[in-house]
């Protein structure tokens, strides 16, 4: 075990030395945060302006809610996993073609995604309709059903962690790429699930630590009573904030890409040691 983190953190710090070479990837997750954001907009302020506007507006409302929720709610997953998987397949394919030392450029990526949307949508409507009926599942178990119900989420995200780079290499469907993915996780299993659980401990830690330190910083601003000195440490730790967001949703693209060269192909990627991807995808006894 103590190997296998070993390794998952030197892939993990190769995966950075990409990132660093090539810091365009980060335009795909700051785009998919906005969209998502809109997305979000577009479906919880018509709710709000509905329950906020009357006795009787939000009567009308929840009698509407009580027949169509859950259909709501799939509309609200749909239209949310496709924009983030849409731009998860652009920085997939952009992390590929650097790891084949190919030429990048942030419209590639776009391009790519383009020309995966039947795919894209049909792996959104799967992943919809997987996480609402474990949504509807967990409302109606007790704590113990509910745990389990988490389990099986975190097996499915382990399942389909490469789901996006065969989507994003191969012309298959969404249902051969979820079998795909599966098929791959039986030679990836450890620093898959090592390298997911590796790179959220990582940034935990480090949002904590930005966490502290802005509460520090904003506290040290307000004591001088000036409200520009506030407002300007408060947008600082935002920033931080969203770029550490962002160089983590850009290391699990480019983890996850590197994974898939791997396992796929056999082959190194540039900046990749051969003999630890060797070692972490050794024939299994």
């Amino acid at each position: 075990m103590a190997g296998k983190f070993a390794r998952s953190w030197a892939l993990m710090k190769a995966g950075a030395a990409v990132l660093r070479s090539d810091k365009s990837l980060l335009v795909f997750p700051l785009l998919s945060g906005l969209c998502t954001l809109l997305v979000a907009a577009s479906f919880l302020i018509p709710v709000a302006v509905m329950v906020v506007g009357g006795d009787h507006a939000a009567q009308e409302f929840q009698q509407r809610m009580s027949v169509g929720t859950y259909l709501l709610m799939f509309a609200f997953y749909l239209v949310q996993y496709f924009v983030i998987i849409f731009f998860q397949t652009a920085l997939t394919g952009v992390a590929l073609m650097h790891l084949r030392g190919e030429p990048t450029s942030v419209g590639a990526g776009f391009a790519l995604a383009q020309s995966k949307l039947p795919q894209i949508f049909g792996y959104a409507l799967i992943a919809a309709t997987v996480g609402l009926l474990l949504r509807m599942v967990q409302e109606r178990l007790g704590l113990i059903g509910r745990f389990v119900v988490g389990l099986i989420g975190l097996a499915w995200t382990v399942a389909t962690f490469l789901v996006v780079p065969v989507l994003a290499s191969k012309d298959v469907g969404p249902v051969d790429a979820v079998k795909h993915s599966v098929e791959l996780l039986k030679r990836s299993w450890g620093e898959n699930l090592i390298g997911q659980g590796g790179i959220g401990v990582v940034f935990g830690l480090l949002m904590f630590v930005a966490v502290l330190l802005g509460a520090v910083l904003v506290g040290g601003a307000a004591t001088t009573h000036s409200i520009v000195a506030v407002v300007v440490m408060a947008a600082i730790v935002v920033t931080g904030f969203i770029l550490l967001g962002l160089i983590q949703s850009s290391l699990q693209g480019i983890y996850a890409a590197a994974l898939y060269r791997y396992a796929e192909t056999g082959e190194a990627s540039v900046g990749f040691d051969q003999a630890l991807l060797q070692q972490a995808f050794a024939p299994k006894k």
